[in-house]
């Protein structure tokens, strides 16, 4: 089994961690529907990019 050959310094650690951090999803508001969706996404009410593609759920 491989084992470090040296100590994991606390800054090193800290440095390799910054990265493990949550993201604030997407939202847009969409005119044709009055209501906000994720960007790149059809919304709940089947518009994409101001356009009906899909029928509603």
């Amino acid at each position: 089994m491989a084992v470090p050959a040296r100590h994991t310094s606390s800054a090193k650690k800290n440095r390799r961690r910054t990265h493990y951090k949550l993201t604030a999803p997407t939202v847009k508001f969409d005119e044709a529907t009055g209501d906000y969706s994720r960007s790149h996404r059809v919304s709940l009410k089947g518009y994409y990019k101001g356009r009906q593609v899909r029928d509603a759920k």
